[in-house]
């Protein structure tokens, strides 16, 4: 028997699963995304994470991944692993269908992301139908942790917030506007920079002005995603960090566009090892 690697990779983090009779072994490393890091960038992040140049054995490895929805993109993915793996049989696919199976398996359904980015899909029997283009964190990534905090920094710097949070903002995260402009211009990974403020609005999130933005949010996610499937299909799941922590606020938000939340995750690896181990597929 082959033993079987999972990554379920974000933006933010790679979490790890190595499954062998029934032993589960766990990692954990930094996010890879091939739009941001190229094949031997991607390749030194998993050989510092499995702490080898090398590995002879034959695995069955399936990896789901942010960026990874077209041919290319995916083969950086794969030319990496294979470096690091060269006799395993190595699938890549997108974090969409990862999140949609480890969610809903077989049954049908839309299945959501809502992490440091957003995604969604119409998912039926294994396979993803019908995407609306999330267009990441400038154009698009509605209700994620990146546009939930570009929408809080952009009213801190207009000056927009109340000024009770903007003075709470810059003594809290202990930064300046200038360090803030800095940072989403000029260094890398801004996704996961603005995303980090997610933290500030989540201990604030009681206050109005900060339900209202996550309100505001989540309407947009609903209105520039969801309801595009036009489906008779009702029955919504989520995975990710935002999605987890604000539960409350997606449970008031998709009653109002007639959806019905079945299951929010944290995290789709459990699903996946459920998916891959016990769930008969096609």
């Amino acid at each position: 028997m082959k033993k079987t690697i999972l990554f379920d990779s974000g933006s933010t983090k790679t979490d790890i699963r190595i499954i062998y009779n029934r032993q589960i072994t766990e990692l954990q490393c930094v996010g890879i995304n091939p739009f941001y890091q190229n094949r031997d960038e991607i390749y030194h992040v998993l050989r510092t994470c499995f702490g080898q140049d090398e590995n002879s054995e034959e695995f069955e490895i399936y990896f789901y991944g942010a960026g990874c929805s077209f041919e290319e993109k995916k083969e950086i993915v794969r030319s990496a692993l294979s470096r690091l793996f060269p006799k395993s049989c190595i699938s890549i696919e997108n974090d969409l269908l990862g999140a949609a199976r480890a969610l809903l398996q077989q049954k049908n359904g839309i299945a959501c992301i809502l992490g440091t980015g957003a995604n969604s899909c119409l998912y039926q029997k294994g396979k993803i139908i019908k995407n609306v283009p999330p267009l990441g964190y400038i154009l698009g990534d509605e209700g994620s942790g990146a546009n939930l905090g570009k929408l809080l920094v952009a009213d801190i710097l207009k000056g927009i917030a109340p000024q009770k949070v903007i003075l709470r903002f810059y003594e809290e995260e202990k930064c300046s506007a200038e360090e803030v402009m800095n940072h989403i211009y000029k260094e890398s990974f801004p996704n996961r920079y603005l995303a980090t403020f997610s933290k500030h609005i989540y201990r604030h999130k009681d206050e109005l002005y900060f339900q209202n933005l996550i309100l505001e949010a989540f309407d947009n996610f609903f209105k520039r995603n969801i309801v595009q499937y036009d489906s008779t299909v009702k029955e919504i799941g989520f995975v990710g960090s935002i999605a987890f922590h604000f539960t409350h606020q997606l449970e008031i938000t998709a009653p109002k566009y007639g959806y019905s939340i079945q299951q929010i995750l944290k995290s789709p690896i459990e699903g996946l090892i459920t998916y891959h181990t016990t769930s008969p597929r096609e």
